[in-house]
């Protein structure tokens, strides 16, 4: 009966069967390094994670990523990457890791009903975007509304945008948007500031930089339009409703790594993102991470898929020093 079963079944166990790397993660980073662990004839497994693609899977147009004059569309250069890992002998899966023992040698991580054995583990799970969770925002996202300013403030040239928080990344974001936009207006639902006093200094001292104090959005116009041409603003002290005319909104609230699972087991900052060392080295041996999940500073698709090359080559030197 056993030969019968499929390895690709994912209700069993394969206690016998033990991987030369498991991918957590199909974003940019998870991508790459299994475009080079294929390559290097590791066959690695990736998992496709919570938000499979990564934050690239929500995002139209990419003008940033090398190779791409005209640009390219964020799901489309997803797509292309998972294909080109799959060429190689990359096998990829719908699943979701939610238990893990990285103490045993072969590590060990629980998918649904499926235990799965590996050698090294490359964690590529990235950090998901704060967003307000209203229905019109989450309809407008790429159109308009976005959780990156140096990813798509360039499409606003000389328009009126709007930056939502209260943190350094709102401070920064706004900062960076006055490069393209006449005016930029930071909209915090309190009237004081969690960004440190440099970061707030600068924004106030911007003569591009508004602020907007004691608001929330209630909702964000037009998703019939697919554009995004407004706000319905509520002052939480007043309680008073207006509309707010505004060409883009950008979400400066932070962003939360995707290592819940990984609680406990390996070395994490006060905000959850893995620690590494040497790029992508954890404080476990065998186990790697790259891109967003380890770095909150960049966060961009290239420096994702860069750490994911440098992760899949740091697993091939492992498993040769292991005479593997």
């Amino acid at each position: 009966m056993e030969s019968a079963i499929k390895e690709n079944d994912m209700s069993v166990t394969h206690p016998n069967h033990v991987r030369k790397t498991v991918i957590v993660g199909s974003g940019c980073a998870g991508l790459t390094a299994a475009v080079y662990a294929a390559r290097a004839n590791l066959r690695p497994l990736i998992l496709a994670g919570h938000e499979p693609g990564g934050q690239l899977s929500l995002t139209t147009a990419v003008e940033n990523f090398p190779g791409f004059p005209e640009g390219i569309q964020g799901p489309e250069l997803i797509q292309s990457m998972q294909r080109q890992a799959e060429r190689f002998g990359a096998e990829y899966r719908q699943g979701l890791v939610t238990a893990v023992d990285l103490t045993k040698s072969p590590l060990e991580l629980t998918v649904g009903k499926e235990m799965i054995h590996t050698e090294t583990l490359i964690i590529a799970s990235g950090a998901s975007a704060r967003w307000l969770n209203l229905p019109s925002e989450q309809a407008l996202i790429g159109h308009g509304v976005s959780s990156c300013a140096t990813c798509d403030g360039f499409f606003f040239p000389g328009k009126e945008i709007v930056v939502i928080g209260g943190g350094d990344s709102a401070m920064e974001e706004a900062i960076f948007l006055t490069r393209f936009a006449t005016k930029v207006t930071i909209i915090h639902r309190r009237d004081s500031f969690r960004a440190s006093k440099i970061m707030l200094e600068r924004a106030q001292k911007n003569p591009k930089i508004e602020f907007l104090l004691d608001t929330v959005v209630e909702e964000v116009y037009d998703v019939a339009a697919q554009e995004v041409t407004g706000l319905k603003l509520k002052n939480l002290k007043t309680g008073k409703l207006w509309d707010f005319p505004t060409s883009a909104m950008f979400l400066g609230i932070g962003h939360i790594p995707n290592t819940q699972v990984f609680q406990g087991h390996l070395d994490l900052d006060a905000d959850g993102y893995i620690k590494t060392h040497n790029n992508v080295f954890t404080n476990m041996a065998g186990v790697f991470a790259c891109g967003d999940v380890q770095d909150r500073r960049y966060r961009q698709a290239i420096t994702a898929a860069g750490s994911g090359c440098m992760a899949a080559l740091e697993v091939e030197k492992f498993l040769e020093e292991r005479g593997e």
